[in-house]
């Protein structure tokens, strides 16, 4: 049992934001209303009596079958006392004092039938010819033991109080599991003999009731005794009645089941990274008795996971124990239905209703006690689970830090170590592969050959895949045999922009960084963008159009394309320059405009097929944002068919802010079919019916989905982050992950800078003191005071960016004594004349300055002469600023979202390790954090001077290139490209 709650949460992905689902009130409430209600129903038939008898006492004590359901298609197997292993589908948990509550009833129920049991040994020594009147007393002498029973009922609920408090003791939960095992198997056998009693009392009863009608005759149907029956009847009627509406009310219970699908989901994750790290670990293990001088420290490594994994076994049990309950309670609703029909019996034989009547007030009383008592125990249950969840937050981090150093560990073992039976085994392996035909021949030699040759790769590649599937370690084998065979991949990528030809945000550094980087790792990188008017032709090296036409379809029919090619930064580029008359690429700006939902799938349309009719043949097709969106649904619903099936889709969303939704009709423009498209599993946006969201459908469509930084990924997982998109991520959370951006650090380079007045290093800020007197020469601020602290701002001002923020940032410096320069211009015409404003206001003074433009060149000499950057974002998907300010030696001060999350950490904090402290956060988006971290910043500069330099020097220091982040996108891509690889040979 505790490998089993241990293998619930052990894994990657596991988002420890969700929580858990619990039944409602009402379903919990349903096991005492059924236990107290239970006496006025009909037992089916006497065929499910004989098969419960005839059901092993093993079986009915440990194993449930769980009722099939309308919308759930698996079914729950619940492990045996001796610890009989799970499956991949586990039943979901809901609360513990559901399964305690059934407990105790089924106590009270097994109670009332021993006291029958001596009832009925009482009536076999009796005379068979025994009057009518002393039947009636017998059976009201049953009737009070019935009473005793639910006296004992009570006492039974009392004791709930206290068996909740051991709730917080999650140690002592899985013996009491066990004890409840033992007690079902106990129970089977007395429903049992009951069974044999309740049917040789039936007989005798029968029996008797012919005798007394042969001796007496046909009783008048005015006698009293047929009155008092009539009026049971239609007493038991009612009853009837109230039994229907708690069969109901336990119609709701599938309800709650149809929460679970995605938690079970989740814990078939978790198992499977369970029995991964188990893996490894035992591997590990298995090497220390080879290696003496390892053998403490994996010890102790054992011994923390063996920890680990205890604590979280005791936490899980909480999440165990509902599946129990609902074995109980199909358990107690088979025991009801006995119960019923002794009560059926009892009132044919005249049970007089005045009692029968004072008995229900007294358990309605009982149920009303019971259900306050529920309550409480679901609040206490509720704050529990949330205790729960931040442990296993805690243990997951853990978990990761473990992960790291048994792979560490791995890493350093010697190959000279492993016996000649491990190279022998992966010879065997791999020849089976081949003679079932899983790999070809040209792959089985390449594996041979780095198997003789003892590869330290397929010797990590047998580690890593030794708990995963046929398909997975197929999978990762044939990862090595593409890397041997290829120089790299062909990797392409559709953008509506590239720096530094057409750029407006940071898409186009994304697209020309990560491509020199994947580039300069031996990929062939090609890049497909529109034709704009406006584009900086001077930048593009060896262009010209080529002497072909490439035709795509549009708006029911075909029209023709131009296609240009020329070199950016080393890059080869295509340009689709379309002949449409609505000239969708000759408006003089880049986005904006009316029909940009047109131009935009027209362009995608065109790209795909200029890739088609171009006979390439890629690994990987990257889209970026929604504007490229459309390619991912465009290539599996129409090319994909038409035999251009050989790339992996990567689409990677760099803000969620923007989604390219537009009504559904659309969408037949680019060829697309709605009627497919146009629902909540595909397209269809959140927000209305009639609209297609066109990053919905990359999200959906896609291989792999990146966004741009991974805080900004768990982010855009929530309500509010996601913008309606939330639930549509967590369905596809396998494919998602966030990759923090990176900066092109050729052209961010104070070195080799020929935008800024002296360059200079981190061995050597003299030039950055040189740039920062350049700057207030030529902006005309006061240069008095050489070491006044310079605040710099370079930012498009839109709300994203914090626009409250960046005014106050202004006033704050002032007040502070130091001197600000904002760089930068506004979409929004009211933000922009308020900014216009407070720069008409500043414009003599000796210590502002607010450029309110687009300027590249003088944005290298802001960077270079700034102390300190402001960048107080609302939310931040990445950010390339404050990547670029700490390459120039410009502490960024910053508010704790998104990238600037994952690439800043306060220097005042003292949970991080001291070298990765290089700025300043605040988190709350108001003016008294922003306050709270310039005031720090200042006071750091000013007091602690020698501080500062080394502060300085440390962020000139960090690594921000792309080839980290590139070296990520090629792992996907590998993975990705290696399973399609595997599962068309397979």
């Amino acid at each position: 049992m505790a490998s089993v709650a241990c293998s619930l949460v052990l894994g990657r992905g596991f988002s420890c934001a969700n929580t858990l689902t619990r039944p409602p009130i009402a379903c919990l409430r349903l096991s005492r209303a059924v236990s107290c209600k239970m006496r006025n129903r009909h037992l089916s038939s006497q065929q499910k009596r004989q098969q419960f008898k005839r059901a092993p006492t093993e079986q009915l004590s440990l194993n449930m079958n769980a009722q099939s359901h309308d919308n759930i298609g698996c079914e729950a197997e619940e492990a045996s006392s001796a610890g009989a292993s799970h499956s991949s589908q586990i039943t979901i948990p809901s609360n513990d004092a559901e399964s305690d509550s059934n407990s105790e009833t089924d106590v009270a129920v097994s109670s009332f039938e021993e006291t029958n049991m001596v009832i009925e040994n009482n009536d076999e020594q009796e005379h068979p010819s025994i009057r009518l009147e002393d039947l009636i007393a017998m059976i009201r002498n049953a009737e009070k033991t019935r009473v005793y029973a639910l006296e004992e009922l009570d006492k039974i609920l009392s004791e709930k109080e206290a068996l909740q408090a051991e709730i917080n003791n999650l140690e002592m939960k899985l013996a009491e599991t066990d004890a409840r095992i033992k007690v079902a198997a106990q129970e089977k056998i007395n429903v049992e003999l009951l069974e044999n009693q309740l049917k040789k009392l039936k007989t005798e009863i029968s029996s008797r009731n012919s005798i007394e009608e042969g001796k007496h005759g046909t009783l008048d149907d005015e006698s009293p005794l047929v009155l008092e029956l009539n009026d049971l009847r239609k007493e038991n009627a009612l009853l009837k009645d109230d039994i229907q509406m708690l069969k109901l009310k336990v119609a709701d219970v599938s309800k709650t089941e149809e929460r679970l699908p995605s938690l079970e989901k989740r814990h078939s994750l978790l198992e499977a990274s369970l029995m991964e790290l188990q893996s490894q670990l035992s591997n590990a293990q298995d090497n220390v008795s080879r290696l003496a001088s390892l053998r403490y420290e994996c010890k102790a490594l054992s011994d923390k996971v063996e920890n680990l994994q205890a604590l979280f076994n005791d936490a899980s049990i909480v999440m165990d124990q509902p599946s129990l309950g609902l074995q109980q309670y199909h358990e107690l609703q088979k025991k009801v239905d006995k119960i019923e029909a002794l009560v059926t019996e009892a009132t044919v034989s005249k049970f007089p209703s005045e009692n029968f009547q004072h008995y229900d007030e007294t358990l309605r009383e009982k149920i009303e006690l019971s259900e306050k008592r529920l309550w409480e125990s679901d609040q206490e249950i509720h704050s529990q689970i949330q205790l729960f969840q931040e442990s296993v937050r805690e243990f997951h981090d853990s978990l990761e830090r473990l992960k790291e150093e048994s792979k560490k560990r791995s890493q350093e073992l010697s190959l000279e170590n492993l016996p000649q039976e491990f190279w022998s085994r992966l010879l065997l392996i791999i020849d089976g592969w081949l003679l079932e035909k899983k790999i070809s021949v040209n792959d089985a030699k390449m594996l041979r050959e780095m198997t003789w040759k003892k590869d330290a790769r397929i010797r990590d590649a047998y580690l890593a895949s030794r708990s995963k599937s046929e398909h997975e370690k197929l999978a990762t084998f044939l990862k090595l045999t593409y890397s041997r065979t290829s120089p790299g991949m062909h990797i392409i990528h559709i953008a509506a922009e590239m720096a530094p030809v057409a750029k407006v945000g940071g898409l186009g550094d994304v697209i020309s960084g990560l491509g020199k980087a994947l580039q300069r790792k031996g990929h062939m990188v090609e890049i497909v963008l529109p034709k704009y008017d406006c584009m900086q032709y001077d930048l593009i090296a060896d262009m010209k159009a080529l002497d072909v036409v490439v035709e795509s379809y549009f708006d029911g029919r075909l029209f023709s394309n131009k296609i240009w090619v020329g070199t950016i930064e080393g890059l080869p580029v295509y340009f689709i320059e379309p002949h449409h008359p609505a000239k969708f690429f000759w408006r003089g700006k880049y986005y904006g405009e009316h029909d940009d939902f047109k131009r935009f799938s027209f362009f995608s349309r065109a790209a795909v097929e200029l890739l088609y009719q171009a006979g390439k043949k890629p690994d990987i097709i990257h889209c970026h944002d929604w504007q490229t969106a459309f390619v991912a649904p465009l290539y599996w619903d129409i090319y994909a068919a038409k035999g251009f099936n050989s790339a992996r889709i990567c689409f990677t969303c760099h803000n969620f802010e923007y989604q390219g939704t537009a009504p559904a009709s659309e969408l037949v423009s680019c060829g697309l079919d709605v009627h497919q498209l146009n629902r909540p599993d595909r397209m269809q946006d959140h927000s209305a019916q009639d609209k297609v969201n066109a990053v919905k459908g990359a999200i959906v469509f896609s291989n792999i989905v990146t966004t741009v930084s991974p805080t900004y990924a768990q982010e855009v997982r929530t309500i509010e982050g996601g913008r309606g998109l939330h639930e549509t991520l967590k369905s596809h959370s396998k494919k998602f992950v966030g990759i923090l951006n990176g900066i092109d650090t050729d052209a961010w380079n104070p070195s080799t800078d020929n935008y800024i007045s002296v360059q200079y290093s981190a061995d050597d800020l003299q030039g950055k003191a040189e740039n920062k007197d350049a700057i207030r020469k030529r902006l005309k601020l006061s240069r008095s005071e050489g070491s006044q602290p310079l605040v710099g701002c370079i930012t498009r001002l839109v709300p994203q960016k914090g626009v409250h923020l960046i005014r106050h940032a202004i006033y704050c410096a002032l007040e502070l004594g130091g001197q600000f320069v904002l760089l930068g211009s506004s979409p929004v015409p009211h933000i922009q004349r308020e900014f216009e404003d407070i720069a008409n206001h500043f414009q003599s003074h000796s210590h502002i300055r607010l450029l309110l433009k687009y300027d590249d060149a003088l944005s290298h000499l802001i960077y270079a002469a700034s102390d300190m950057f402001i960048i107080p974002s609302m939310f931040e998907p990445c950010g390339l600023t404050q990547m670029i300010a700490m390459r120039y030696g410009s502490v960024p001060i910053v508010r704790k979202t998104g990238g600037l999350n994952d690439s800043v950490f306060d220097v005042d904090d003292n949970t991080i390790p001291e070298q990765y402290q290089n700025g300043f956060t605040f988190v709350a988006p108001d003016e008294q954090g922003l306050s709270s971290a310039m005031e720090r910043a200042f006071q750091h500069y000013i007091r602690s001077p020698e501080s500062w330099q080394q502060l300085v020097q440390k962020d000139m220091r960090l690594d921000f290139s792309w080839d980290s982040s590139a070296s990520q996108y090629e792992e996907l891509y590998e993975r990705s490209v290696a399973r399609a690889r595997a599962a068309a040979r397979v």
